[in-house]
């Protein structure tokens, strides 16, 4: 017991002669410092400094690396002393990747550190160049992990973005629109696959319960291409909404897809099928048990 307290001892000595040290006594210039050098390389900013959110995450990182130094000399940071600085580059990465920053540009927010923090130790252990050169080999390896995070967790933000993106995509590539009382058209435009047609499905059957709709119109005029599995997902579409109650109609049939229907085999007994859209709406009013007259214009003079 009391050999592994001297050893806790002696490193926290050390600890408190070198990087913490350093820190401890020169913290305020540092972080001058290093907002100096984070203003040279950040991508939007003005002669005047950094702005206030970039300023506020120096000061957070440093106080928390200052800190996590004091209390461990693990090079590899992977003691809990580190939790505190990981959060808060796990955040900043996160941040600077929705804001549409580059990994080089989040990377480097802690690169940049490595110049006032060298400086600074060069001016304190002037005196003793081992120990000043294992210090700052010591720094420079952190910092590099310490940038490789930032890298890592700024790609899985990334990642988070583009999935966000991509289900927002979907969502707008399936909109469902009530086009009379008790009609609705879902629009399709692009490829159908597994995946969509399941956000297709669900996007119809709420839109039928909310709306109340008895028809829907399932408009493939934006649909390149249907082969046998596109047919089949439509065909389970169809089957979903008319569980609900409501009966399709599949709409933008061109010649093209006409004819791969029929050379693929598939069948579409028992769906309503039109040309256009126009012609799918006019089957609907009529299977709704409603019209639309063309007005007669009035006589001038009557």
């Amino acid at each position: 017991m009391s050999a592994f307290f001297f050893a806790l001892t002696e490193q926290t000595m050390q600890n408190d002669q070198g990087l913490a040290a350093v820190l401890r006594q020169h913290e305020g210039r540092v972080l001058q410092d290093w907002t100096g050098a984070l203003q040279e390389v950040r991508r939007h900013g003005s002669p005047g400094g950094v702005d206030r959110d970039t300023h506020a995450q120096a000061r957070g990182f440093l106080a928390a690396f200052a800190e996590a130094i004091r209390c461990s000399s693990d090079e590899d940071l992977a003691g809990a002393e580190w939790d505190d600085v990981r959060a808060t580059l796990a955040e900043l990465s996160r941040d600077r990747a929705m804001a549409g920053f580059s990994p080089s540009e989040t990377a480097t927010f802690v690169f940049s550190l490595k110049k006032p923090l060298f400086a600074a130790l060069r001016e304190a252990l002037a005196d003793d160049p081992k120990r000043l050169s294992d210090e700052l080999w010591t720094v420079s390896i952190m910092l590099d992990k310490l940038g490789l995070f930032c890298i890592e967790a700024y790609t899985k933000g990334r990642e988070e973005v583009i999935e966000r993106q991509h289900q927002e995509l979907l969502d707008l590539s399936t909109p469902v629109v009530e086009l009379w009382e008790g009609i609705l058209a879902l629009p399709l435009i692009g490829t159908l696959d597994s995946e969509r047609t399941q956000i297709v499905m669900e996007s119809l059957l709420n839109a039928i319960v909310a709306k109340e709709a008895t028809v829907a119109i399932l408009d493939i005029t934006g649909v390149p291409t249907v082969d046998t599995l596109v047919a089949q997902h439509l065909m389970k579409t169809v089957a979903a909404a008319r569980l609900m109650g409501a009966e399709c109609i599949i709409s933008g049939i061109r010649p093209q897809i006409a004819q791969t229907i029929v050379h693929l085999g598939v069948s579409l007994d028992g769906v309503i099928t039109k040309a256009t859209l126009a012609g799918a709406l006019q089957t609907a009013l009529r299977k709704t048990g409603q019209s639309v007259q063309r007005a007669v214009p009035a006589k001038v003079g009557s």
